[in-house]
Order: C-alpha cells, then sequence, then structure tokens
C-alpha cells in the first residue's frame, strides 16, 4: 500500500491571510504541520500543495517536499487532487491513499496519521475516513470556525455542521456527543478523482463542509475519535492557544532547534 500525506496551504485564507507562515514557537505553522506528518511510519512520503512560491520555498528550505498546484482551487479536496496526480508521477508509483492533511492542525502527530489510515483500511465500505475530537464545553460547541459532526452506531458521519450538533438547547445531556471534525482525511485515490467530479451540493455550500457532498451522494465518510488534543487555527487567538500547547509537546524537541 501507498499512502502519501498532502498538506494543502496558501496564504490567501480569508479568516487568517497569511496563516501557513505564522510564526509558532519561531517556526512557521506548516513547518510543524509538516515536520510532524512525516514522522508517520504508515507513510511512503509528505507533500505541501500550494500555489504560493513563498510556502514551497520555506518547505524545500527545511528539506521537505512541495508541489506547485494552481491558484484556481476553491477547496482542499481539489489542491490535494492535483497534487496527487503530479506526485505519482514525480514518485514514479500509483498512490492506494492520499492522507489530506490541513496545514492550519499544528498539533497533528503521527499516531493521528496512521489511526487515519488504519480506520480507512478496516472500513472496506468506505472510500473516505477522518478524525475527529471530543469538545471539552459549551463555548467550543458553539464556536462557528469549529465543525461539528454526529455519527451513528458504527462510527459512519451522519452529518457535518458549524451549528451545535446535537442540539443542547432542549436540556438533554449532549456531552459525549460534543465532536469536532479534525482534519485529517485519507481518500482512497479513485475516489478522491471521483467526488472531485461529483457536482457540489446544498448542504455542503452551506455548512462549508467538503465531506457533506460525500453523505448528500449516499457514499459513507468512516470517522475514528482521536484522543489527541488538537487546535485548528483559524484566529490570532487559535494561534496563540495552539503556541501554548506546543510548549509542553513531547515531539517540539525532535525537530525544533531553537525554543522559545
Amino acid at each position: 500500500m501507498v499512502a502519501v500525506a498532502i498538506i494543502p496551504a496558501r496564504l490567501g485564507s480569508s479568516r487568517f491571510p497569511g496563516k501557513p507562515l505564522a510564526p509558532i514557537l519561531g517556526m512557521p505553522m506548516i513547518g510543524h504541520c509538516y515536520l510532524r506528518t512525516q514522522m508517520s511510519k504508515q507513510l511512503h512520503s509528505t507533500w505541501v500543495a500550494t500555489c504560493d512560491q513563498e510556502i514551497f520555498d520555506y518547505v524545500e528550505s527545511i528539506g521537505g517536499k512541495a508541489v506547485m498546484t494552481a491558484d484556481t482551487h476553491e477547496r482542499a479536496a481539489d489542491r490535494t487532487a492535483e497534487a496527487m496526480l503530479k506526485i505519482e508521477q514525480s514518485i514514479g508509483q500509483r498512490i492506494d491513499i492520499a492522507v489530506m492533511v490541513q496545514g492550519d492542525e499544528p498539533l497533528v502527530t503521527p499516531e493521528m496519521i496512521d489511526d487515519s489510515i488504519v480506520a480507512l483500511n478496516e472500513a472496506p465500505d468506505a472510500d473516505v475516513a477522518c478524525l475527529m475530537g471530543r469538545i471539552e464545553d459549551l463555548e467550543g460547541f458553539g464556536d462557528r470556525n469549529e465543525v461539528k459532526v454526529v455519527v451513528d452506531r458504527q462510527g459512519y458521519a451522519l452529518y457535518f455542521s458549524r451549528e451545535p450538533i446535537p442540539s443542547p438547547y432542549r436540556g438533554q445531556d449532549v456531552s459525549k456527543h460534543m465532536l469536532k471534525q479534525v482534519c485529517i482525511i485519507p481518500f482512497r485515490r479513485d475516489y478522491l478523482l471521483k467526488f472531485l467530479k461529483l457536482e457540489q451540493t446544498a448542504l455542503e455550500i452551506i455548512e462549508s463542509v467538503d465531506l457533506n457532498r460525500c453523505l448528500e451522494y449516499g457514499h459513507k465518510v468512516k470517522m475514528a475519535l482521536t484522543e489527541h488534543p488538537t487546535v485548528s487555527v483559524d484566529t490570532e487567538q487559535d494561534r496563540q492557544d495552539a503556541e501554548d500547547a506546543l510548549r509542553s509537546d513531547k515531539l517540539v524537541a525532535s525537530y525544533l532547534k531553537q525554543p522559545a
């Protein structure tokens, strides 16, 4: 099995312009994502897919692999698919699983990558999987930057929303169901290419969540719970929270030469 990680990244984020290069403990965020992802033993290789020369040059400067993609992509999955085909040409091999790792998850661990691949391999009726994490409080549950997910009894996604789901407003205890999407998403190769040919769906657009397209077409998304702490960086406060979390992170010392 050939599994590669692809980290789509661009400077033009509407919510946090330039965030891939935003410093965390003195290192650009994309550097943390890349160096931590490549530690996974399940991966053939790790790549950053970008349309920005500045990001490309930085990744190569730390000994990483990067691939240039078009600047017209609106969705991370589109950039990932273009990169996947270019990477196949570069390595001379057909990729079986493309693990899309969002470049704003600087607390990613190699175990999280491994767990996502295992989840997909153990679900032959699914062509895509995704990690999910626990939301610890109602404030986080109401944060519209966090994508919430509800799952069935077998751990397959039922729906993704930026609203709190299930509803906490009827007085029921929803604490065990307060789950968020963690954007480590392994696709089977051919399904990723098929996914991109599907017309965007209404709920995907309304929620701005790519995986709702899978669900609206009746395709299964296998979810896997991770207990590793995660911080998805969408704001300056998120960046500071990630920096605080990484100060005591055990992996940092293995790749960060100058502690902040």
